[in-house]
């Protein structure tokens, strides 16, 4: 499965049009139709791509950047906009973007772009851990001397998102709305036994945990 996208447009016909094009490549499209709903989207999941309309009801493109930004969250973000000034283009990477796509646009240009960006910013795609394990972020999928493994959905998302924050904590209310979608009631207990079983995995001393910050993958020097 390839990456999680937020898509920010309020023209529906184009909304429909980009999103069918990127789930029959493979992406995991969630679609919102005004800025505060972007916003508030991207500060409570976890996504790995936005792509941004500007002119949009209730928070421009360019102030639900911004807001994410200032939550901490880093996503690579695009924007997709008919806005074509020098200063438009200024305010645009001023509040935080990556890239910039002026309408119209071929979708093919706007694959090639997501992608290149999505390689830019994965940092590491695949983690080796000495012990004949290694995990691929962009598939999601554990392997053990080169052979696929079974590990739970659940444990496969807290794996990928502490690689992917690697040498930095990861708060439990992050890492909560990660793995439990909407309507499904948080276990820290849940999550005790998720890091025991990912530890087995990683190192016992490479997953750290600190009392009011959650959890950090990090690698020790061998």
């Amino acid at each position: 499965m390839k990456a999680k996208i937020l898509l920010l447009e309020d023209d529906m016909a184009l909304q429909e049009i980009i999103a069918e094009c990127l789930s029959e490549e493979g992406y995991e499209v969630v679609c919102c139709n005004d800025g505060v709903e972007a916003a508030s989207r991207a500060y409570e999941e976890n996504f790995d791509g936005l792509l941004l309309d500007v002119m949009v009801p209730n928070m421009s493109g360019f102030e639900a950047l911004k807001s994410i930004r200032e939550s901490g969250k880093q996503t690579p973000a695009i924007f997709i906009t008919a806005l074509n000034s020098i200063k438009d283009l200024e305010v645009g990477f001023k509040s935080g973007c990556d890239d910039y796509l002026r309408k119209p646009f071929e979708l093919s240009e706007l694959l090639l772009r997501l992608e290149a960006l999505l390689k830019r910013s994965n940092r590491i795609s695949v983690y080796e851990f000495g012990n004949g394990y290694s995990f691929d972020c962009g598939e999601g999928i554990l392997y053990l001397e080169g052979k696929p493994c079974k590990i739970s959905l659940k444990e496969r998302e807290l794996l990928k998102i502490l690689l992917i924050n690697e040498n930095h904590f990861v708060s439990l209310e992050e890492i909560f709305s990660t793995l439990w979608g909407y309507g499904e009631e948080p276990s820290e207990l849940s999550l005790r036994v998720y890091i025991k079983n990912l530890r087995q995995i990683v190192g016992k001393d490479n997953i750290l945990t600190r009392r009011g910050e959650g959890y950090c993958y990090k690698k020790l020097i061998e």
